[in-house]
């Protein structure tokens, strides 16, 4: 098209999901770093309209930065698929896969990745009897960013009030003790190991609050354990089938080695501003946040 300082990029942000301000956050900051890479951009806030709105703005690329259901879990990518625009991310299965946890529990176990006890039940079971000895936690099993996580102390007496809030069926998993490590895997390369480190549990506060938690990029830790995240995080990629930008997380009980390394999940659409995990380790890597958009948004396509 004449005018244009570039190929046209739809940044699809916001969205219906419980995550849709920190989504917000990272179209955003996405958006301003495209524009600053040369890119014709166009920001669309994800809602029922979301085809025509496509159709209007003819993009060349959807750089996909929703967050949570609908967005992350194969939804909106089975559109782009059937409207064949190229997005960014990865693909149908791949992000299905991945968003829902029981189901790429079961797919890191049959990579022979280590990952915590954990069992799918209706949610009136989980506030009806210990589903597991406390400790353990209860969250979503199609959530993400710490939404709805119930945590059940060591001798709790009774298992958690959960509410209507949550699904119908929820993760009930035995809660794995230790730091919190994740790494971001671009493309087919692992990029560093950071250590999340916070007062309590990661939870939503910790992660977007000011101030709710500090990263340590390279993680402080043995030779061997950063070589296992290393590893373990292109594993878990490539067993989902994933494509482009991931992050995944791990929990290390350091008294146990390399024993007490678990995987607790893999992140298809990890968050998207400058000091995000994802964006710091690439940086860390030599890679700003505008080369870091850039590339993602060189590796889209469709059939992913």
């Amino acid at each position: 098209m004449p005018g244009r300082a570039g190929p046209r990029v739809a940044v699809l942000m916001g969205g219906p999901s419980a995550e849709r301000e920190v989504s917000l956050s990272s179209g955003r900051g996405c958006a301003a770093a495209l524009r600053e890479a040369g890119y014709d951009v166009v920001e669309i806030d994800a809602g029922p309209d979301l085809p025509e709105r496509l159709r209007e703005a003819a993009p060349d690329v959807a750089f996909n930065a929703l967050h949570g259901r609908w967005g992350e879990d194969g939804c909106v990518q089975g559109m782009l698929e059937w409207l064949r625009i190229p997005y960014t991310h990865s693909g149908v299965l791949a992000s299905a896969l991945a968003m829902d946890k029981g189901r790429a529990k079961d797919v890191f176990r049959a990579a022979g990745l280590p990952v915590a006890e954990s069992r799918i039940v209706p949610r009136e079971e989980a506030e009806a009897a210990h589903i597991l000895p406390p400790p353990y936690v209860v969250k979503p099993n199609n959530e993400g960013s710490s939404v709805g996580i119930h945590i059940v102390a060591e001798g709790a007496n009774r298992p958690p009030v959960l509410g209507p809030s949550m699904p119908a069926e929820v993760m009930v998993e035995a809660y794995a003790p230790g730091r919190e490590l994740t790494v971001a895997v671009l493309g087919d390369r692992p990029l560093a190991v950071t250590d999340i480190l916070t007062e309590g549990w990661y939870d939503w506060e910790a992660k977007y609050a000011p101030g709710g938690s500090r990263h340590v990029i390279p993680a402080e830790i043995p030779p061997e354990v950063e070589a296992a995240c290393l590893r373990m995080a292109l594993a878990a990629h490539r067993a989902l089938g994933c494509r482009g930008l991931t992050r995944t997380d791990f929990r290390w009980d350091e008294g146990r080695g390399l024993d007490g390394l678990v995987v607790l999940e893999l992140n298809t659409q990890p968050g998207m501003t400058p000091t995000s995990l994802a964006p710091e380790q690439a940086a860390a890597a030599g890679m700003d946040f505008p080369a870091l958009c850039r590339w993602i948004v060189e590796d889209a396509g469709c059939g992913r």
